[in-house]
This record gives C-alpha cells, structure tokens and sequence, in this order.
C-alpha cells in the first residue's frame, strides 16, 4: 500500500479532534471525509477505516509509541507510524513520520500482547470491571470479540420489499449481500460498502441496523392493529422495525426527551413509507402519565454504557469514566418504574439495553420486579446476546408481562 500524504494528515487531523478535543468519532469522520471532494471511494475508506482502527488501540500504541494524552501533532504521528509498522506497510520518507525502529515497535507489540488490558486497549478500571462482572474466561472472549471491526448488516423494510428482492435489487447496484440464520429480516455485506448511496437505500427498502439490534424488536411480540409505544425512540431503528411488523396499522407512539432525534425519525419514517408512527416529545412528566395503563406492548430501549457496541463505537471506551456506570443505573431503574405504567393489564414490556454487564440487565429486572411497580409484573423470557459467540454487538432484553 502507498500512503498518500493528504489522507495521512486527514487522519491526523481527525485523531487530534478526537483525542485532543473529545469529540466523537463517527462525527469527526463524517467531517474529515467532506474536506475533499476529489477523494475516491478508496481514499474515503482508508481515512475512515485508520482513524477508526487508532482510536480502537489506541491505549496499545500510545503504549508502544511511548505517549502520552494530550497528543502533540508529532505524537500523533508517531501512533500512525505504529499503525503503519504493525501493518507490514511501507513508511515514505516524510520529516513527520520520524523513524521508530521497526523491531522495536514489533518487539514491544509481542511483549505488550500478553497482557489483556493492552492487547485488547482498554483502561484499567474496565478491564477489572468486566473481569468481575462476567468472570475472567467470559471478559476475554468479549472483549477480544468487541474489538473486531463491526460487519454492515442491513434491516429489509418488508413494507416495502423482501429479503430475496432486495438482495436481488442490491445486486444490480454491484453490492453482495447474505442473509443470516436466525435473522429474519437481516442482510449481511459480504464486503463492505457505502450502501447510503444506493437507490435501494434511497427508496426506503433498508436501514443499517446490527443483527443484534434487530432481535429487540421481534422480542416484542407486536401484533398488526395494537397501541405500541418506543419510549426512548431516538431517530427510530428500533420503531422503524416495529411499524414494520405492525405492517402499518396500529397506533405506534415514539417517545423521546430530545426532539431534535424525533425530527430524524419523521425523515426516516416517511422514506420507509412507515406510517403508524406518532412521536412525541417528553417535555414534562404529563405525556408519560397521560399514556399510563394503554399501551398492549412498551419498548424501553434503556440509555446504558453501551459496552455491547464498542465494535461500532471504539471511542466509547475512552469517553466511559467509571462513576457513569452508577449513574446510568439508577436512570435505568427509575425509567422501568416510570415507564412500566404504560403497559395495560395483560400488555407486555420489553426491557432492553445494548450492554453485557449484568448490573444494567439481569440485576436491573430483579430489582424492577421486587419493585412496588414491578410487583404487577412477571418476567416471560431473557436474551443474552454476547458478541464472542454471535460475532454481532451485545444486548440483553427481558420480555416482561403484566398479570391481567
């Protein structure tokens, strides 16, 4: 591989946004891959592919690179040498790439390796957090499994198409895509693709949406013609999904505290041609009493530290601090007691959250049931999902139901 002098600044650039000034990764990329309009699908990839990669091991290289945060410009540059060695990739004779010994850096990757918090690029405190959650075999695995770069998979709108005719219709745009067994609306990218720029994507025939993620939605157990609500909606995967299953009839609330991401789900909804949907802003606690004692199915995709997702999200790692984990816990559990009174006697609520860690799932559903609010309720089924044996992200859900 030759390495392009522009597309090596780019990453740069974006490394310094990133760990220098705490911005988030997929925003600083977006950003960078904009600057110039000249660079090709390949130039695209290679920036956005290393800046990812980096911000992903960047414990393991600082490591090697010996350097430490807040990075200068030149320490920046000594990370991307790490990247470059460690990838057989042949360094040009640039003044900023100053020369690390090669042998070195291998040496020391090697030495490093066996230790589990920098082969895997992880702060101390979760790495002894996951440790003590899952037990040691279970952490090594996920942890290894989560810093695997994530596959595309693709979520067929069946209001609009079929698996078989979307892969089909993908085909024709040059894009190779299989279905997933167990999955019955996901698609995977044989290779990877920018799937945003096809007319398939452009006609609402798919989101991009993890196979994990998709299992929620189904756990539901919605019917064509019931009340739904998705109480923390966002920009809508998960309601998408529902509206898709409900084939469009029924009334499907989407509820969120920020309006901003219930505005990306109109847009979102009216190219899926999904058009059950309602969203409403939680702006007092009114619009949550008014709905109490209605809905025939609740989703509470519940905020969480998102350790399910660091394939997709690697600088999550870095933005985690350990207080949040107590913190986040408590919303969790003030939110299923809330929430939990919008489910009608004989309803059901899917409790779901894209962690692996058993204080914001199991433990959090226990503590919900053993709850004056809870007390109504008993627990269906649970799924675990963890990424070292599916190869997709992390989730839990609990289907809860309400004793008629």
């Amino acid at each position: 591989m030759k390495l392009h002098r522009n597309l090596v600044f780019a990453v740069v650039d974006a490394l310094g946004n990133i760990f220098n000034d705490g911005e988030y990764a997929d925003k600083v990329v977006e950003k960078t891959l904009k600057r110039d309009k000249r660079w090709g699908s390949r130039d695209r990839g290679f920036i956005a592919e290393t800046t990812y990669d980096i911000v992903r091991w960047k414990r393991l290289y600082a490591e090697i690179a010996e350097v430490k945060a807040p990075y200068s410009r030149a320490n920046l540059f000594r990370l991307f040498v790490v990247w470059a060695v460690l990838r057989g990739i042949e360094l040009p004779d640039w003044k900023q790439l100053e020369s690390v010994p090669n042998r070195r850096i291998k040496g020391k990757f090697d030495e490093l390796s066996k230790i589990r918090k920098y082969r895997e690029s992880i702060p101390d405190w979760l790495d002894e957090l996951g440790e003590k959650a899952l037990g040691e075999k279970l952490w090594t695995k996920e942890i290894a499994a989560l810093n695997q770069q994530a596959k595309v998979i693709l979520r067929v709108n069946t209001l609009k198409t079929t698996k078989e005719k979307l892969r089909k219709t993908l085909l024709d745009e040059g894009i190779v895509a299989e279905a997933i067994k167990g999955h019955s609306s996901a698609l995977q990218l044989v290779e990877r693709a920018n799937v945003f720029t096809t007319n398939a994507f452009k006609d609402g025939l798919f989101e991009v949406q993890d196979a994990s993620s998709q299992l929620v939605s189904e756990f539901l157990e919605v019917k064509p013609g019931q009340r739904v609500i998705d109480t923390c909606a966002g920009a809508g995967g998960k309601t998408l999904h529902l509206a898709a299953l409900m084939e469009n009839k029924g009334q499907l609330i989407a509820l969120d505290i920020y309006g901003n991401k219930l505005k990306e789900l109109k847009r979102r909804a009216r190219r899926n041609g999904a058009h059950n949907i309602e969203p409403r802003t939680i702006d007092s606690t009114k619009v949550i009493k008014k709905l109490y004692n209605s809905a025939d199915r609740v989703l509470i995709d519940a905020p969480c530290t998102g350790l399910g997702v660091l394939k997709r999200n690697p600088d999550a790692k870095w933005k985690l601090q350990p207080d949040f984990l107590d913190k986040i816990t408590k919303t969790q559990q003030e939110i299923l007691r809330s929430y939990s009174k919008m489910v009608k006697s004989g309803g059901k609520m899917v409790y779901a959250t894209c962690s692996i860690l058993p204080q914001e799932n199991s433990e959090q559903v226990m503590a919900f049931l053993a709850s004056e609010e809870g007390q109504e309720f008993k627990l269906a089924k649970e799924n675990k999902v963890y990424a070292s044996k599916t190869g997709f992200d992390g989730f839990y859900m609990a289907l809860l139901e309400k004793k008629s």
